[in-house]
C-alpha cells in the first residue's frame, strides 16, 4: 500500500477527509477489544470464586453479549435521529458507567450485581460498535470501505492483547490459589473472606477502564466530525421500508447469520482455551492455578496471532476478493478444530492456539459483505449485525452444558464442546463461498 492509497482511503470524492475522526474512532475499536478479553476469563474465575458450575460461570457471556443483543437495535434508532458521534459518546457513557458499577456490585457480595453491570457496560459496547463500524465503512470511497473497515479491527485484538495481559497479570495471578476443590470445603465464614478478598482484587481493573473512558469521552466530545455523516445517518427514516429492503437482501441477511455463528466460534475458542488447556496442565502435574496461568499464556500468544494475522488479511484483500479469503480462513479455523476435537494433548491445545489467526479476518469481513450494498440503510443494517453478537452469549452456554458433563462418548467433554465452534466455521465457509459467487457473477 504507498501513501497515496493510504490517504485515499479516508476521503471521499467530494474531498471530505475522515483522517482524524477515523483516528479517534479506531481507539474505540480498542476499547471495546479490551472489554472482551478481560471477560472471557472471568467465566473461570467467577466460577472459583463463587464456588460454580462451569454453566454457571458463563452467565458472564450471556449477561456480556445480551447487552449488546439489548441495544443494537435502539442504538441504530438513535444514530439515525442523531448522529454517529452522539452514538459513540453515548456509548462511552454506559460502557464507563457498567464498569464502574463494579464497586457496588462487590460491596453486596452477590454474583448476579456483576451481571447486572456487564450488562450495562455491553449496551455501551452495542452503542460503540452499532456507530463506528458503519461510520468507518463511510469514510471514503465504497471500494476501499472493506479495507478500511478490516484496518480499523486490526486496532481492537490490540486492546483485547490488553485485556488478557491485565485479566492474567491483575486479577488471576493475585486471586486466592486456592483451587475449586479446596474452596468447596471452606466453612461460611472462611468462604466469605475469601471471596471478598478475591473481588476487590477483580474490580480494580474496571474500575481503572472506567476512568480511562471518562478521559475518552471529553476527547470525542471536543473532536469535530464533518458534517456530511450527520447529513447521511438521517436519511430512510421509513423503518418498514428499510426492513423490508434488509431482508429481501440475500448478502445481508445470509451475513447476519454468519455473523451469529462467527462471533460464537470467536468467544467459545477464547473463553474455554482455559478450560481446555488447565485440564491438559493438570494432567501433567501442575496446580489448577498454575495451568490456569500457563493457558491464559496460550490464549495471550493466540490473540497475539490474531492481531499479525488481521494486518496480514487486510494487505491480502488487495489481491483477493474479501469473500474468497473468508472461505479459506474458514477452511483453516474447521482443520485445526479437529486436532484439538480428536487429537487432544498439547498438540490440540496448540492447534487451539493457531485457530485465532484465522478468525482474524471474519468479523469485519462478514460485516462489509453484508453491509457493502445497502447503502442508505447502512445504520439499521448494522444493528442487525451487531445484534448477532448474540452467538457469543448462546452459543458459549451450550458448549458450557458440554463441558459441564465430563466425559461424552468416551472422550473428555471439554475436547468434544470444541464441535460447537467448528459447526461454526462451516456456516461462514458456506457465506463466505456463496458471497463470492454472488460477487462473481456481478463482475
Amino acid at each position: 500500500m504507498d501513501n497515496k492509497d493510504k490517504i485515499n482511503i479516508f476521503r471521499t470524492k467530494d474531498g471530505v477527509n475522515y483522517l482524524l475522526p477515523f483516528i479517534v474512532v479506531t481507539l474505540c475499536f480498542a476499547l471495546w477489544g479490551f472489554a472482551n478479553d478481560i471477560t472471557n476469563p472471568m467465566v473461570k474465575s467467577f466460577s472459583k470464586i463463587f464456588r460454580m458450575s462451569v454453566t454457571d460461570g458463563a452467565l458472564v457471556q450471556v449477561a456480556f453479549y445480551g447487552g449488546y443483543f439489548a441495544m443494537a437495535f435502539p442504538a441504530a434508532m438513535f444514530i439515525k435521529k442523531f448522529s454517529y458521534k452522539k452514538g459513540i459518546l453515548l456509548g462511552l457513557g454506559l460502557y464507563a458507567c457498567g464498569a464502574l458499577m463494579f464497586i457496588p456490585a462487590s460491596a453486596t457480595g452477590d454474583y448476579y450485581p456483576f451481571l447486572l453491570a456487564y450488562f450495562i457496560l455491553t449496551c455501551g459496547l452495542s452503542f460503540l460498535e452499532t456507530s463506528a463500524n458503519p461510520f468507518v465503512l463511510s469514510m471514503g470511497e465504497r471500494g476501499t470501505a472493506t479495507r478500511r473497515l478490516n484496518f480499523a479491527q486490526a486496532f481492537n485484538p490490540i486492546g483485547s492483547l490488553a485485556g488478557m495481559f491485565v485479566a492474567m497479570n491483575f486479577i488471576q495471578a493475585k486471586l486466592n490459589p486456592m483451587s475449586s476443590d479446596e474452596r468447596a470445603t471452606l466453612t461460611g465464614a472462611e468462604f466469605e473472606a475469601i471471596k471478598q478478598a478475591d473481588l476487590s482484587i477483580l474490580i480494580k481493573p474496571y474500575v481503572a477502564i472506567g476512568i480511562v473512558l471518562v478521559a475518552v469521552f471529553i476527547m470525542m466530545a471536543l473532536i469535530k466530525i464533518p458534517q456530511k455523516q450527520v447529513q447521511d445517518s438521517t436519511i430512510s427514516r421509513n423503518l418498514g421500508a428499510t426492513l423490508k429492503r434488509l431482508l429481501n437482501n440475500k448478502i445481508y441477511r445470509e451475513g447476519v447469520l454468519a455473523q451469529f455463528f462467527y462471533v460464537g466460534a470467536q468467544i467459545t475458542c477464547w473463553t474455554f482455551i482455559i478450560q481446555y488447556g488447565t485440564r491438559i496442565f493438570m494432567l501433567e502435574g501442575m496446580t489448577e492455578q498454575v495451568a490456569e496461568m500457563y493457558s491464559q499464556r496460550l490464549n495471550i500468544i493466540a490473540m497475539v496471532l490474531f492481531c499479525i494475522s488481521r494486518f496480514i488479511g487486510t494487505y491480502l484483500m488487495k489481491y483477493f476478493r474479501p469473500a474468497r479469503l473468508l472461505s479459506i480462513f474458514a477452511t483453516g479455523g474447521f482443520l485445526l478444530l479437529l486436532v484439538t476435537i480428536f487429537v487432544g494433548g498439547r498438540v490440540g491445545i496448540y492447534s487451539l492456539v493457531g485457530v485465532s489467526a484465522f478468525m482474524s479476518l471474519m468479523f469485519p469481513t462478514i460485516y462489509g459483505l453484508a453491509l457493502g450494498n445497502v447503502q442508505e440503510d447502512a445504520e439499521v443494517g448494522s444493528a442487525g449485525l451487531i445484534m448477532a453478537i448474540l452467538g457469543g452469549s448462546v452459543l458459549t452456554a451450550l458448549q458450557a452444558m458440554i463441558i459441564d458433563r465430563g466425559e461424552v462418548l468416551s472422550m473428555p467433554a471439554v475436547n468434544v464442546s470444541f464441535v460447537v465452534p467448528l459447526i461454526c466455521f462451516v456456516v461462514v465457509f458456506i457465506y463466505g463461498l456463496r458471497s463470492y459467487n454472488k460477487t462473481t457473477q456481478k463482475a
